[in-house]
């Protein structure tokens, strides 16, 4: 198996696609993601290969007879590498390329290797060598060549000398030595990202007080072009899935005395590899802690509401299914179908529809984000002393003056004030605060 092995990436290799779906199921075009996918991992896709099955074969998943015809295909179009759209079992994938001669990924391999291309900070890097390897510890089939490297035969080398004594002759077994040094590996990765994520959470920590917003949404569907318009952020863009995988965080004015954090984070698919989701999580973290999720949806895909349950499906993982989302429809300036719109505009009677390129919507966004922000609007009666002069000018900035009374030690202010914003105003200790009418 290890022949066809050497390595998991696909840049500029000649691939063969595969679905395989349950007869009954609603299939639809899957493959249209995929080969976006594979495209974004550099491959070129040569051929595409849909089968329906009744069942799952547990020796080649599409069964024996399908699998010659692929090997067929492979042979036609001189194919490099097959990957499905599929996961995979390890035995699965160790029989087909015994069958189709060339290296057999699955969907999990294919996005793990996507997002190892696109790492540029240390965390990021650390975040998805770790997901790499409890996607494979499980599953080792030797296919990185330092861990081919470390022979359990005896002799001189210090990889020789690796199992101790004992190990010369047939030596200890190559795959218990790759598990050993893959599980050091994982240990000493948790450790370093442990370290970066209580960094990470005094990070956050220090913003309270401020209202934090996250950008969520499927990969390609306009977040870091919409960080980049409203915040002049300077995130990388590229029209490619998964283009950026780090957390970028900047503030926002949306209105007159309103300034909230805006954080975009990476972008989610469907059927997101667990190992990423877990390895991602300080990166997630962002939208833990927001208050409110922005969920970008790019209205000019056709499957734009499977994107969005899997988007929420992510959510939940992730424990925000329960935070405050106003869903942003983006991209109406490039809308093929304009009932597609319209049916997600019926659906979510809420969304803003916006084209972050154009700023087509945007001060309809602000209100939205604004409103969001202020919550419920209260009528107040604050008091607080002369000298107390931020309770004033909180209520200046944040807020509408209706009255002001003065006498010799304090002032009395009435004032219109959004609900999430109170907190805020106790925090600057008035002397007393009074809901006249909510």
């Amino acid at each position: 198996m290890e022949k066809f092995r050497q390595t998991l990436k696909v840049k500029k290799e000649r691939a063969i696609l595969v679905a395989a779906v349950f007869r009954g199921t609603d299939y639809g075009d899957d493959l249209a993601e995929l080969t976006a996918l594979a495209e974004s991992a550099g491959a070129v896709v040569v051929d595409r290969f849909q089968q329906k099955i009744r069942k799952i074969n547990p020796s080649t998943y599409i069964g024996k007879g399908k699998t010659n015809q692929l090997a067929g295909r492979v042979k036609k179009f001189e194919a490099d590498v097959v990957i499905f759209d599929n996961d995979l079992s390890p035995g699965q994938i160790r029989e087909l390329e015994e069958i189709v001669e060339v290296k057999v990924l699955d969907r999990s391999e294919l996005i793990l290797d996507i997002f190892a291309t696109r790492a540029k900070t240390r965390q990021a890097k650390l975040q998805v060598e770790l997901a790499q390897l409890e996607y494979t510890y499980p599953r080792l089939t030797r296919m990185w060549s330092h861990l081919d490297s470390v022979a359990g035969a005896g002799g001189a080398t210090a990889a020789g000398t690796v199992g101790g004594i004992g190990t010369r002759g047939p030596g200890e077994q190559q795959l218990e030595i790759d598990r050993r040094l893959v599980s050091k590996r994982i240990t000493e990765l948790k450790r370093e990202l442990s370290n970066i994520d209580r960094r990470r959470i005094r990070e956050i920590d220090g913003r309270k007080g401020l209202f934090k917003i996250c950008l969520v949404g499927y990969t390609n569907a306009g977040k870091s072009t919409l960080l980049n318009t409203l915040t002049d952020a300077g995130v990388f863009v590229e029209d490619r899935l998964f283009a950026t995988l780090d957390t970028r965080t900047r503030r926002w004015t949306p209105a007159k005395g309103v300034e909230v954090l805006l954080s975009d984070t990476i972008g989610f698919v469907k059927n997101l590899p667990h190992q990423l989701v877990a390895s991602f999580r300080a990166t997630l973290e962002e939208a833990v802690n927001a208050d409110l999720l922005m969920h970008v949806v790019d209205v000019s895909n056709s499957d734009a509401l499977k994107q969005i349950e899997s988007v929420n499906h992510v959510l939940i993982e992730i424990d925000c299914g329960e935070k405050p989302i106003l869903q942003v429809l983006n991209k109406v300036d490039v809308v093929r179908n304009i009932s597609d719109l319209e049916t997600l505009q019926t659906l979510y009677r809420d969304a803003v529809s916006i084209s972050a390129r154009t700023r087509f919507g945007l001060d309809s966004l602000c209100e939205a984000v604004t409103a969001k922000y202020k919550g419920t609007e209260l009528l107040l009666r604050v008091t607080s002393s002369h000298s107390n002069g931020k309770v004033q000018s909180f209520l200046r900035a944040r807020g509408r003056i209706i009255k002001e009374q003065y006498s010799d030690n304090s002032v009395l202010i009435e004032a219109q004030l959004g609900r999430n914003q109170l907190p805020g105003l106790k925090r600057l200790r008035p002397d007393m605060i009074e809901i006249v009418e909510a």
